[in-house]
């Protein structure tokens, strides 16, 4: 570890804690695509700072920007080319065609119309029981962390933060004049080897406080032994991706320093090569990453050096908390461990796990928690409004709030109706969330990155770390659950000191976490009053929409059914022609699997909600669901074990159970479509059966008896539940028939009356 160490760069400045943290860089990300009035302000700005600190003439080159989500992957069109599919805008465009006339003339009318009751901003006065109520606070535990007395937070220009000049020229490119609070307490300390626990609020310029010493220490690697140094990890891969094209851009001028970025939705044979060349940084997401160390050959952590997890409060939650021990655990136990949020939680117990050795914990911002140029409003919807949610959305949307706006949505699927909404009222809208491909998440981005649309409507993927240059306008269409989920979705705006609004939309039931904003937000909260003649006229337009909507989705449905269809049909053709090769390939072993992962996202609701009840109830860990998982496989292999006949009857009364739980949920489904088998894997089988009953023919080891029993019905469209009810049924028929024959006689013992099971 000690090899990476610069003995003449590891001292720290000792002056004092400065209390005035003022941000004099725009952002980690420069303006392109905005208008010429403001681009050449910037640049002046720029100027003005490049001329403090070196009075050198130098030419009026514009800054470079950091972030690129488009050549990560293939385009969007592309990728319907070759799926035979089309587009959501393509489904709204065709949708807006049936539209009748006046559905569009309440949007032309909206500004005129509502100049009588305008929307209107006031002082948020809580009501009496908003009030009682205190939010408890977490307290400090510090005996855990080191001192960091003596530890300064400001420093004049990056030469004071004794980094080298390709590094120097690369922040110079990148328009970066004077470090941030926590990029001048961390840089140093961080070039000494130290673990860190650094928090700073949004848009302070994280990424860099890690990636710059990073950078700096790797410079002194052994060059003659390639290895995975080190590893960045964040919960969600569009971060990964700004985080990848961050450190790109700072290493720009160090080009014997290779990243690597190791993400879901991407090709894993890429990904797979670019590990076995041993890159010297590794971007990835937890899973992705476990993934690759269990099934890819010669990729290993065995020369880790330094270990950062990027929103690490995130990455200690439920969700990832098992994926991140076992990658810790894969890690060397000499290296460097940081961790970084603008959230950072006090939980001691999981900092040990992760084996952190006297940590120091920088808090760059310990007066207080949200950017001075941030306007925290609130919308209150009362029990009647309740179902007017998209009307009041609609109604800010198109009067106060009409360009470089993020809606963040409880759900997925409520955010895939508001695009469709969106689009079919002609607003410039795109969609972010799991539902989509990873080509169709980074295209989202990227074209509200360049104000090619207005609004991106996102779910909680798009609330964490991700710096998307002049967002104006937070709004929490679902309240967050959460005060933190709250500070990161809010903190997409009023970046670096720019401003910005957030506005959350909050009901009845939302009053705790109101409680816990206005404590945050003291005086400053105002509370937004929407017209309700706006609130009706939109409510009735979304109603005359609604047919539309349906009908896109339902189109939606049929096209992902028939491209479902079409891949089990070539699934089944590579099984066909390349059986062999796909067979003779080790087994891929997976550290979660999807039915685990949603056992875990289960618990994690239950346990939130438990908190929230104030009862404490357990909660399944991956472990647990993966030691059930094993109870399962050897229960099946206990089974195999048993006589054929015994084997039936054990099946056939799981699946009468099966059947009579979902007749009591009201599913009234067939044994195939529960049990996931397709149509194709179904006629393989049989087929399979067919050709080895006919080549044992043919070998003579069978003989056909013509005429020894009449051919069976095809019984194609009845379950195996009524198949195997029916060979009982023939079974009992059978032994009634044999019955008297015996009458009059003695009664056969029940041994002998089993004779005819023996096997002839």
């Amino acid at each position: 570890m000690h090899r990476f160490l610069n003995p003449h760069k590891s001292a720290v400045i000792q002056v004092p804690m400065a209390t005035d943290f003022s941000f004099e860089q725009p952002s980690d990300e420069e303006v392109e695509y905005e208008e010429n009035d403001d681009s050449e302000e910037e640049e002046h700005e720029v100027d003005e700072d490049n001329e403090d600190a070196d009075p050198k003439p130098r030419t009026n080159k514009k800054p470079q920007s950091p972030w690129d989500f488009s050549s990560y992957s293939e385009s969007v069109a592309d990728e319907h080319s070759h799926r035979r599919t089309t587009s959501i805008d393509f489904k709204i465009s065709k949708a807006r065609q049936q539209l009748s006339a006046p559905i569009a003339k309440p949007i032309e009318e909206d500004s005129d119309s509502d100049d009588s009751e305008p929307h209107r901003q006031e002082e948020y006065r809580p009501d009496d029981e908003d009030g009682d109520d205190d939010v408890d606070t977490h307290v400090e535990k510090k005996p855990f962390f080191a001192s960091s007395e003596g530890v300064t937070f400001h420093a004049n220009s990056f030469i004071e933060l004794h980094i080298s000049r390709p590094l120097l020229r690369a922040c110079e490119a990148l328009g970066y004049s004077k470090p941030t609070p926590i990029q001048a307490a961390c840089i140093p300390l961080a070039l000494t080897g130290r673990d860190i626990c650094g928090s700073a609020i949004t848009g302070s310029g994280k990424t860099a406080a890690f990636a710059l010493p990073t950078l700096e220490r790797l410079l002194y690697r052994p060059k003659n032994r390639p290895a995975i140094r080190v590893l960045i990890l964040t919960p969600t891969r569009e971060l990964a991706v700004q985080v990848h094209s961050m450190i790109g851009k700072l290493a720009q001028f160090m080009p014997d320093i290779r990243c690597c970025l190791v993400v879901g939705g991407l090709s894993t044979k890429v990904q797979e090569a670019a590990l076995r060349t041993m890159p010297d940084i590794v971007v990835a997401t937890p899973g992705r990453m476990i993934d690759h160390l269990r099934n890819s050959m010669s990729v290993d952590l065995d020369d880790l050096a330094v270990l950062i997890l990027d929103e690490a409060d995130r990455l200690l939650e439920l969700g990832f908390s098992a994926e991140i021990r076992e990658l810790v655990r894969l890690c060397p136990k000499r290296r460097q461990t940081m961790l970084f949020s603008a959230t950072m939680t006090e939980e001691v117990d999981e900092l040990i796990n992760l084996s952190l050795n006297k940590p120091l914990r920088l808090s760059a911002d310990p007066s207080t928690k949200r950017p001075a140029t941030l306007t925290e409003e609130v919308v209150r919807i009362r029990r009647m409004r309740e179902g007017n949610h998209e009307a009041v959305l609609l109604a800010l949307c198109t009067k106060t709030f009409t360009s470089k706006v993020i809606v963040f949505s409880g759900t997925k699927q409520a955010a895939h109706r508001l695009k469709i909404i969106f689009g079919l009222l002609g607003f410039k809208a795109a969609e972010l969330h799991g539902n989509l491909t990873q080509a169709q998440r980074l295209d989202a981005l990227e074209l509200f990155r360049r104000q090619e649309v207005d609004f991106l409507i996102a779910t909680d993927v798009a609330a964490r770390g991700l710096d998307i240059i002049g967002v104006q306008t937070v709004i929490n269409f679902a309240c967050p659950r959460d005060l933190t989920s709250y500070v990161h979705r809010v903190g997409r705006t009023a970046r670096a000191g720019r401003e910005g609004y957030a506005v959350t939309f909050v009901t009845d039931n939302d009053r705790s976490l109101l409680k816990a904003i206005v404590k945050r937000a003291g005086s400053r909260l105002k509370s937004r009053i929407v017209a309700e003649q706006s609130i009706t006229k939109w409510a009735q337009v979304i109603e005359q929409l609604e047919d539309q909507v349906s009908a896109v989705m339902q189109e939606e449905r049929e096209e992902m059914a028939l491209r479902k269809a079409e891949m089990e049909a070539n699934k089944a053709e590579n099984m066909i022609a390349h059986r062999d090769e796909i067979y003779s390939r080790p087994k891929r072993t997976w550290f979660v699997t999807e039915k685990e992962k949603k056992l875990v996202q289960k618990a994690a609701k239950e346990n939130a909600a438990a908190k929230e009840n104030g009862s404490q109830s357990k909660v399944m860990s991956a472990e647990q669901a993966e030691d059930l998982k094993m109870k399962e496989k050897r229960k099946r292999e206990r089974e195999k074990n048993l006589p054929r006949k015994k084997r039936r009857k054990l099946e056939a009364a799981r699946e009468q159970l099966e059947d009579e739980d979902d007749l009591d949920d009201g599913k009234d489904k067939s044994k195939k479509e529960k049990s996931g088998i397709s149509l194709v894997d179904l006629a393989y089988r049989r087929a399979k059966a067919v050709k080895a009953v006919n080549k044992a023919v043919d070998a003579g080891k069978i003989v056909r008896k013509a005429g020894n029993k009449p051919k069976p019905k095809s019984r194609a469209s009845e379950s195996r539940t009524e198949e195997m009810q029916d060979i009982f049924q023939n079974d009992a028929s059978e032994r009634k028939q044999r019955k008297p024959l015996h009458a009059g006689g003695k009664k056969k013992s029940s041994f002998k009356s089993k004779s005819r099971y023996k096997r002839r």
